[in-house]
């Protein structure tokens, strides 16, 4: 029998579109699965809703939780895992029938520790190319690519596509790297844990032009939105990212990451100037400039 894989769901007020999340894996080809739905102290009708499922199918595991946000849920989802694969989907997006089964073939013959799919870079308004030529890389060649993982030289110029939910991973991949992932990280939350995971991996296959996973999308609420803390958050990425690069004592990774928040600097600037409607034109322009100013921003440019 194929390896057990556990397929994580981190819930919070998504009542209106669980239901065809938890289908959409339930229904799954592979079919030696196992789901963890964890609720974040959702204050809807989702954690009726997963106990409700619960009693109707074996393979699901409902575990309820204190709200702590979206990093510290799915790794209480890990602690309760009992696969040796682990995959994650955020409870209002849903999967192809064959996610976990197209991710599972090529690890019946190459020996990897993660599995890449991608983002449809046709669907907007997510684009993200491949940047992963092959479709496998051995140890060696992993750690070939290692001078780009997170960044070449380009704006946002990522080897790795961070996105967690694309994604198979070998249980020790991420439970030996638990407690470098901060549940503070709000912006970037996925790349902390994509990184480490990458820089351990033995191995690494991608399935190519292959796009499973299918993201929910609330255009509305998506349009001027903006978030005064943005460039503090980035910044607490940095932090993070170059505290991970630092406690694997192999590979400096620290340029790259430097580069990296200065792409995401340029974002946090846009992000004022044409999310900004609540404040006069010279405040944004006053909050543009001493954004500009940042002692971590001038020391990345």
């Amino acid at each position: 029998m194929n390896e057990k894989i556990s397929v994580i769901v981190p819930i919070y007020k998504v009542e209106q579109v669980l239901k065809r999340c938890v289908d959409s894996i339930l229904s799954q080809t592979y079919e030696n699965l196992e789901i963890i739905l964890v609720d974040d102290g959702s204050p809807d009708q989702c954690p009726v809703i997963c106990d409700a499922y619960a009693r109707q199918d074996a393979r699901i595991k409902v575990v309820h939780k204190k709200n702590g946000g979206l990093t510290s849920a799915w790794k209480e989802g890990v602690r309760h895992a009992e696969g040796e694969w682990l995959g994650f989907v955020d409870s209002d997006d849903w999967i192809e029938l064959d996610m976990y089964e197209r991710l599972y073939e090529p690890l019946k013959t190459q020996k990897a520790g993660l599995v890449f799919d991608y983002e449809d870079p046709n669907y907007p308004p997510r684009k993200e190319g491949n940047r992963l030529m092959k479709e496998y890389y051995s140890a060696k060649e992993w750690q070939e690519l290692f001078p780009v993982l997170i960044n070449d030289g380009s704006f946002i110029g990522r080897t790795i596509q961070p996105s967690r939910v694309t994604k198979l991973f070998r249980r020790e991949l991420v439970e030996q790297n638990l407690d470098l992932w901060d549940d503070r990280v709000t912006v970037g939350e996925d790349l902390q844990m994509v990184f480490a995971a990458a820089i351990d991996a033995k191995g690494v296959c991608v399935v190519p032009d292959y796009y499973p996973y299918h993201y929910w999308y609330n255009t509305a609420s998506m349009t001027g939105q903006y978030d005064a803390r943005y460039l503090e958050k980035i910044k607490l990425l940095r932090e993070r990212m170059e505290a991970i690069s630092d406690a694997k004592k192999g590979y400096d990774f620290r340029p790259q990451i430097r580069n990296d928040f200065l792409s995401l600097a340029i974002m946090a600037v846009k992000n004022e100037i044409w999310r900004n409607h609540q404040d006069s034109f010279f405040t944004v322009l006053q909050k543009t400039k001493e954004m500009c100013r940042d002692k971590a921003v001038q020391e990345a440019v």
